[in-house]
C-alpha cells in the first residue's frame, strides 16, 4: 500500500487569503502525485503519460494495432469560439520501449469541445458536439487528413454534458452517452431520412446498416458495458445507473402515464472516502447554500465532502492482468473528490436486476484516493496490455465556473493547470512489465481473428469482431459457425453468435440454437435476435418462463414485437409470475398488445384476475386502464367500465383511478359513445365504498374537462 504524507512544493502556484496563507495548494509532479496516492493493496500505479506530451486529457483508447490515441479538451470549462476550439487528438509514442510516452503526434486539432472516440475502419469516430466526426490519416504521416460529418445537431452548450463515450457493442451497435440532452440529429451520410429528435435519452447507430436510434438513459461521462452489452452510465451524483427497458420498446407507442428507463443501482451508503483537503470556496458555497436551506425549511442536506459530487468515466474492467475477481467491476473517477471508486455488480431477480456495490476490501476505502488536490480522474480505459489506464486532468479546479458565487470565485483561475496531463498505469504490484505491445489485429488472416473471439480480454475480443465484420469475408462464416457450435467459452460462442449477425449471416436455425443455450446470456440475446424470425415464437415463448429473470424479462419484452393473437398466454402467464415487478409491468404495457382489450379480456376469461392467492396486479391494471383511456379508441373505456365490476374491488378502484388520468391525458377528444355513461353509474353505484368513491372521482373529473 502507498500512502504518505507530500510536502506541498514551495514552487508551485499557490493563491494567498488575505491574511497571508496559503489558500490552495500548489501542483506536484507526476511521480510527486502518485506518492500522494492511497492505492488499494495489491497494486500499485506508473506514470504512462505525462506533460509536455499530453495536456487536459479526458479519453484514451488503443486502436487495433495498439497505437494509443488520447483526447484533450483544452477549452474546459469554457465553450470555444466558433472555429477556434482548442481540443485535439494526439497520438502517443513509446519509441524506447520503456512503458512511458516519450512523443506525440498531433492527430487532429481545432476540436470543439471533443469528448471520446473509437476506432473504426482504420480511422476515429470523434464526438465533438454538435458532430460525430470519422477522421482518418490516408498518409500514414500521423495527422488526420479526412474529416466527415457523419452526424450533426448534438446539444452543444455544456462541454462537462454533451455526446461522450463513444462504446463498441457486442451487438455490433455502437453506443454513447447523450445526457438527454436536446437534439435534432440528422445522418449525413442519408440525406433523405428524416431528422431524428434525441431529448430525453442517449442514442446508438450502425454505420454498416445505416441505423440510428435513441436509446434509452442520462448517461453524462462514462458508460461501462458488460460483456452482455447492458450498460452502466455516469451522471454527476448518481455515479451508477443502468436502463432496463431500451427505448425502442419503451416507446412502441405514446400512451403510458410515464417512461420511466432509468434506475439508480448504488445499493450502499453514497459517500466516498476523500483525502484531499476541502477547497475554501466550496466550504463556503456549502455554508451558504445550507443556510440557505434551513432558512426556506427545505429540510435538505448540502455536503461539502465525501460525497459524490463529479463522478466520471465508470469504466468496466475486463482485461486478464487483474486478479479474476476484478473482472467486470467497474471504476469510477470523481473529479472533485480526487479519487478512483469501485463497485462489484450484482446480478438480482427483479428488476432492475443490476445491483452495484463496495468490494467487501473497499468498504471503508477507496480504490484509489489521493492528497493531491490537483489530481482530477476524469476517465479511465482498458488497454491490450490488461491493465487499466486512468486519464487524470490534472488541475486545480475542475467546477464549472457558473456553479460558483462571483464573490468566491474572484482568486480562481479554472485555466490555471491546463498545461498539465497526466494518464496512470493501474497494474498489480507483483506485474511483470510488457510493455509496448502492438497486438497487429490489421495484419492478422481471417481465421486468427476468428480464434482471438475467445480471448480472456474483450478489448481483443471486441476488436476482432469489429474488424471481421468491417473486412466482410465470407470466408469467415463456417469458422463463426463452427465456433458457435463448438466452442465451450460461453463469451466466445456470443461473439461468434453477433460476428455472423454483422456479416448477414445469421439464420433461424442458429438463433433457436442459441435459445437453449445453456449461458443465460446467450439465451437473453437470442430472444432479441428471435424477433427477426417468426418461426422462433413458440422457443421465445419459452423463454418467457426461464428461469433466470432477466432472461425471462428481454423475452416479455420481444414477445411485445409479435401480435397479441399469439402471445396473450405468454404475457399472462409473465404478469401471474411477475406482476408486482414493474419492470416486468412495462415490459407487457410498453407493447401495443400489452394495453390491448383483447389481453386484459384474456386475463379476466381466463380467470386470471379472479383466482384466490394470486398475484397483485392492481398497478398493472392502473396504468393498462391509463392507456387504454389515453388511447381513447371508439367504445375501449366503456368496454373498460362495463368489464370492471366483474373484478374485485380493489381492480375495479385501480381501472377507475387509471382511466380518470388517461381520459385527463388523452389527445383523442372523441366523445364517449352511448354505452360510458351506464357502465359508469354502475360503479357509482358500488356498495364498495372505495370503488363509489373513484367512480365519483372519475365523473367529477369528467364534468372539469
Amino acid at each position: 500500500m502507498q500512502h504518505s504524507s507530500i510536502l506541498l512544493a514551495a514552487a508551485g502556484i499557490v493563491l494567498l487569503a488575505g491574511c497571508g496563507g496559503p489558500r490552495y495548494d500548489g501542483p506536484l509532479t507526476p511521480e510527486e502525485s502518485i506518492r500522494a496516492m492511497d492505492v488499494a493493496e495489491g497494486f500499485k500505479v506508473e506514470v504512462f503519460a505525462a506533460e509536455p506530451h499530453v495536456k487536459d486529457p479526458v479519453e484514451m483508447v488503443f486502436d487495433e494495432d495498439g497505437n494509443c490515441f488520447v483526447m484533450e479538451m483544452g477549452d474546459y470549462p469554457y465553450k470555444p469560439e466558433k472555429g477556434k476550439g482548442n481540443g485535439k487528438i494526439r497520438q502517443l509514442k513509446d519509441l524506447n520501449g520503456d512503458g512511458r510516452i516519450d512523443t506525440a503526434i498531433v492527430f487532429a486539432e481545432g476540436l470543439p469541445s471533443g469528448t471520446s472516440m473509437l476506432p473504426w475502419q482504420q480511422g476515429l469516430l470523434v464526438t465533438a458536439a454538435p458532430d460525430i466526426l470519422f477522421m482518418k490519416d490516408t498518409d500514414g504521416d500521423g495527422k488526420a487528413d479526412s474529416t466527415e460529418v457523419i452526424f450533426t445537431g448534438f446539444f452543444e452548450d455544456n462541454s462537462e454534458a454533451q455526446i461522450t463515450s463513444l462504446r463498441y457493442g457486442v451487438d455490433n451497435w455502437i453506443y454513447a452517452n447523450n445526457n438527454g440532452q436536446k437534439g435534432v440529429v440528422t445522418f449525413k451520410r442519408k440525406p433523405d431520412a428524416p431528422a431524428i429528435k434525441v431529448g430525453g435519452g442517449d442514442f446508438r447507430f450502425r454505420l454498416d446498416k445505416g441505423l440510428f436510434e435513441v436509446e434509452a438513459g442520462v448517461g453524462q461521462f462514462g458508460l461501462a458495458m458488460n460483456d452482455y452489452g447492458h450498460r452502466f452510465f455516469t451522471q454527476n451524483t448518481l455515479h451508477i445507473q443502468t436502463a432496463p427497458i431500451p427505448w425502442r420498446y419503451l416507446h412502441r407507442h405514446e400512451f403510458l402515464p410515464a417512461y420511466k428507463a432509468v434506475a439508480n443501482i448504488y445499493k450502499d451508503t453514497p459517500v466516498v472516502y476523500q483525502l484531499s483537503k476541502t477547497p475554501y470556496w466550496r466550504e463556503e458555497r456549502t455554508s451558504r447554500r445550507q443556510k440557505a436551506y434551513d432558512e426556506q425549511g427545505l429540510g435538505r442536506k448540502e455536503y461539502e465532502r465525501g460525497h459524490f459530487t463529479g463522478a466520471s468515466g465508470g469504466t468496466d474492467y475486463n482485461g486478464t492482468g487483474f486478479p479474476e475477481e476484478y473482472y467486470g467491476t467497474i471504476f469510477t473517477a470523481e473529479v472533485a473528490c480526487n479519487l478512483v471508486h469501485r463497485d462489484r455488480i450484482d446480478t438480482l431477480h427483479n428488476g432492475p436486476f443490476f445491483a452495484a456495490r463496495r468490494p467487501a476490501s473497499e468498504l471503508k476505502r477507496e480504490f484509489i484516493s489521493s492528497s493531491d488536490s490537483w489530481f482530477r480522474p476524469v476517465n479511465l480505459a482498458n488497454a491490450p496490455d490488461g491493465w487499466l489506464y486512468l486519464i487524470d486532468m490534472y488541475r486545480q479546479h475542475i467546477e464549472t465556473p457558473v456553479s460558483i458565487p462571483e464573490d468566491l470565485k474572484k482568486d480562481m483561475d479554472f485555466m490555471l493547470g491546463n498545461q498539465y496531463g497526466r494518464i496512470y498505469r493501474i497494474v498489480p504490484a507483483n506485474a511483470t512489465a510488457k510493455h509496448n505491445l502492438q497486438p497487429g489485429l490489421r495484419s492478422k488472416t481471417t481465421a486468427e481473428l476468428v480464434a482471438l473471439l475467445g480471448h480472456g480480454s474483450r478489448w481483443w475480443r471486441t476488436n476482432a469482431q469489429r474488424l471481421l465484420v468491417e473486412r466482410k469475408d465470407a470466408a469467415a462464416i463456417p469458422l463463426l459457425t463452427e465456433m458457435f457450435n463448438t466452442a465451450t467459452d460461453e463469451k466466445a460462442r456470443l461473439h461468434a453468435m453477433y460476428t455472423l449477425e454483422g456479416l448477414d449471416a445469421l439464420n433461424g436455425s442458429l438463433v433457436l440454437k442459441a435459445m437453449k443455450d445453456a449461458a443465460a446470456g446467450i439465451r437473453e440475446h437470442a430472444a432479441i435476435l428471435a424477433e427477426r424470425y417468426p418461426e422462433c415464437l413458440p422457443a421465445l415463448v419459452e423463454l418467457s418462463a426461464d428461469s433466470v429473470p432477466l432472461v425471462a424479462f428481454q423475452a416479455t419484452l420481444s414477445l411485445g414485437e409479435f401480435p397479441i393473437g399469439k402471445t396473450m398466454p405468454a404475457l399472462a402467464a409473465v404478469l401471474e409470475k411477475h406482476a408486482k415487478d414493474k419492470w416486468f409491468q412495462s415490459a407487457i404495457l410498453s407493447s401495443p398488445g400489452g394495453i390491448s382489450m383483447e389481453f386484459l379480456q384474456h386475463l379476466q376469461t381466463s380467470g386470471a384476475l379472479q383466482k384466490e392467492g394470486r398475484s397483485d396486479k392492481g398497478g398493472y391494471l392502473t396504468t393498462f386502464a391509463h392507456a387504454v383511456a389515453a388511447r381513447n379508441a371508439a367504445g375501449e373505456v366503456s368496454r373498460l367500465l362495463g368489464l370492471a365490476p366483474q373484478l374485485d374491488e380493489k381492480y375495479q378502484v385501480a381501472i377507475l383511478n387509471g382511466a380518470a388520468t388517461g381520459l385527463k391525458a388523452t389527445k383523442n377528444k372523441t366523445a364517449a359513445d352511448a354505452a360510458f355513461a351506464p357502465a359508469l353509474a354502475v360503479l357509482e353505484q358500488s356498495s364498495a365504498k372505495k370503488v363509489k368513491d373513484a367512480a365519483a372521482k372519475l365523473a367529477a373529473s369528467l364534468k372539469e374537462k
